[in-house]
C-alpha cells in the first residue's frame, strides 16, 4: 500500500512550492490508491492548535487536496501534530543513546560557538570535533549525576551513504562530510531529523516526495533509518520554483500564499493545472487537464531533474482557458463573491434578474483573465457610479458628433425593439443619413454609455444597458460636453 505524506510547518500560509509538493503526493496517493498524510510538523506545545494550521489547511481545501488521514481526520497512527509526539521522538533519542549509535553532548552553545568562529578566522571549515564522543563512562555518568545539561548527537559511521532517488538517480554521500549531528536539544526538543525520521517510520511511509532543498538533509536521514533497523522510504525530491529572473520563488516575485491567488481571482482547478506541470511532464503537448486527467496520467517518471520557472503570464493564460469553459451558471456562482466585495451585488441577480445577470456573464467572459476583473470590466452594466475616461472623452466626444448623438439617443428612445439587432440598424442608418462613418457614430456611443472608449460588442451591451439607461447617459455625456466646451 503506498503512503505519502505532506508535512508543513504552521507558518500561516501555504505557499507555492509547498502547494506544488502537496499536490504531487496528492496525485501520486491518488494514481496509485494509496493514502494521503497530512502531519503538521511542530514542535511548539503552544502552537499545536488547529487554527495555526488554517492558512495551510485553507489553501489545501480550496486546491482541492483531501487528505485520508491528519488532524482533523484522525487515523490508526495519530496524533498527526508533532508538538503532541513529543515522547516518541525522546524515547527514540534514549534508544539511540542505548545502542550506540548516539552519545550525549554536554558543550555548551557558547564553546561551540567560539571554536566556530576561531576555525573560521583561520579560514578553515569547521565540524563538530567530538569532545563529548570521547568521554569515558565514568565521566558521562558524573555529568549525569549532575544534572548538567545535554543535547544528544547522532554516531556518524565511517564509509558512504548513498540511496536512490526516483527524480536524480542514485546519490551519494561520503560520510566525511557529515558531523555528528545534533538529534535532541539541551531542552529536550527534537530537531527536524529525529522527529521527521520517527514519524515517517510509525505512519509507515513508503515515499517521500519533497523539494530539492532536501537533498542534504536525506543522508543523515537514512542513517537514521538504518540506526532504528528500519528500510527508507523511496525518495523524490522534485526540483525546485523559480521566479522569472531564474531566482528562488520569494515574495519579490508577486504572491506566493496560495489563498492570495484565491483573493487574485484565479480558480482552485487552474491553479491545480498550472501547479502540476511546474517541473512534471505527462508528455504530448496537452496543456489543460481536468483534475481525473491529471490523476490518470501522473507518474513520478515525468518529474524533470531542472528547475521549473513560476511564469505568471502562463498562469493567466491557463487561467482564461479554464474561465471560458465554465458554464454561466457556475461562472456566476464564482464571481459573486467579487461582486460583493466590490458592493455591486443585488439578491435579484439571484432571483428576478438572473437571465439578466447570466447574460451579463456571458458578454463578458470573454474578456476577462481572473475572476476579480469582472467587476470592473462590468461596471458601467452594474452601476451608475463609474468614471468617464477622460481621453476617451476628449478623443471620440469632439463638438461635430454631439447633434448625432443626440439624435441617435432620441431614435434609441423611440425605436420599437431595445434589442441589439435593432439598435445596430438604427445606429448605422443615421449614420449614412448623415454621411457619418458609423465607427465615429459607435465609438462616441460607447464612450457616452460606458465611459470606456473598449467593451464587449456594442450593441449587445446596449441592450444589457437597457433603453433608460442607454438614452440618459448618452443625452448626460452631450449636455456634459456642451458645458465644458
Amino acid at each position: 500500500m503506498i503512503r505519502v505524506r505532506f508535512a508543513p510547518s504552521p507558518t500561516g500560509y501555504l505557499h507555492i512550492g509547498g502547494a506544488r509538493t502537496a499536490l504531487f503526493n496528492w496525485l501520486f496517493a491518488r494514481r496509485q490508491g494509496g493514502t494521503f498524510v497530512l502531519r503538521i510538523e511542530d514542535t511548539d506545545a503552544e502552537r499545536s492548535s488547529w487554527e495555526m494550521v488554517s492558512g495551510i489547511v485553507d489553501g489545501m481545501r480550496w486546491l482541492g487536496l483531501d487528505w485520508d488521514e491528519g488532524p482533523d481526520v484522525g487515523g490508526p497512527h495519530s496524533p498527526y501534530f508533532q508538538s503532541e509526539r513529543l515522547e516518541k521522538y525522546r524515547a527514540a533519542a534514549a534508544q539511540l543513546v542505548a545502542g550506540g549509535r548516539a552519545y550525549y553532548c554536554y558543550c555548551t552553545g557558547e564553546s561551540l560557538r567560539q571554536k566556530r568562529e576561531a576555525a573560521e578566522s583561520t579560514g578553515a571549515g569547521w565540524t563538530y570535533d567530538r569532545t563529548c564522543c570521547a568521554l569515558s563512562a565514568e565521566e558521562v555518568a558524573k555529568r549525569e549525576a549532575a544534572g548538567a545539561p545535554r543535547a544528544v548527537r547522532f554516531r556518524v559511521p565511517e564509509g558512504t551513504t548513498t540511496f536512490a532517488d526516483l527524480v536524480h538517480g542514485p546519490i551519494a554521500f561520503p560520510n566525511a562530510v557529515i558531523e555528528d549531528f545534533v538529534v535532541l536539544r539541551s531542552d529536550a526538543q527534537p530537531t527536524y531529523h529525529l522527529s521527521v525520521v520517527v514519524d515517517d517510520i510509525d505512519m509507515r511511509m513508503t515515499h517521500v516526495i519533497r523539494g530539492d532543498d532536501h537533498i542534504s538533509n536525506t543522508p543523515k536521514q537514512v542513517l537514521l533509518y538504518q540506526a532504528f533497523g528500519s528500510t527508507p522510504p523511496a525518495f523524490a525530491h522534485v526540483p525546485l520554483i523559480l521566479g522569472p529572473d531564474k531566482k528562488r520563488l520569494s515574495k519579490r516575485h508577486g504572491a506566493t500564499s496560495v489563498m492570495e491567488y484565491q483573493r487574485l481571482g484565479y480558480l482552485p482547478e487552474a491553479m491545480v493545472n498550472f501547479l502540476a506541470l511546474l517541473g512534471w511532464s505527462p508528455g504530448g503537448d496537452q496543456e489543460l487537464f481536468t483534475r481525473d486527467e491529471l490523476i490518470s496520467k501522473f507518474a513520478l517518471e515525468g518529474i524533470s531533474g531542472g528547475n521549473a520557472v513560476f511564469n505568471p503570464e502562463k498562469l493567466d493564460w491557463v487561467n482564461q482557458q479554464f474561465l471560458q469553459r465554465l458554464p454561466a451558471e457556475e461562472a456566476a456562482a464564482r464571481v459573486e463573491p467579487f461582486l460583493r466585495a466590490e458592493g455591486l451585488w443585488t439578491d435579484a441577480f439571484s432571483s428576478t434578474r438572473r437571465a439578466w445577470f447570466l447574460a451579463l456573464i456571458a458578454l463578458f467572459k470573454p474578456r476577462i483573465r481572473k475572476l476579480d476583473q469582472f467587476a470592473n470590466e462590468a461596471r458601467p452594466l452594474l452601476t451608475d457610479d463609474f468614471v468617464h475616461d477622460r481621453a476617451a472623452v476628449d478623443k471620440h466626444l469632439q463638438p461635430e458628433i454631439l447633434e448625432p448623438l443626440e439624435e441617435l439617443a432620441r431614435l434609441f428612445e423611440q425605436v420599437d425593439s431595445f434589442a441589439a439587432p435593432r439598435l445596430e440598424a438604427t445606429l448605422r442608418s443615421l449614420a449614412e443619413a448623415r454621411g457619418l462613418k458609423p465607427a465615429r457614430l459607435i465609438h462616441a456611443t460607447r464612450v457616452a454609455v460606458t465611459g470606456r472608449a473598449t467593451s464587449p460588442g456594442l450593441f449587445e451591451t446596449l441592450e444589457l444597458a437597457g433603453r433608460e439607461r442607454v438614452v440618459s447617459r448618452m443625452r448626460a455625456a452631450v449636455a456634459a460636453v456642451s458645458s465644458s466646451g
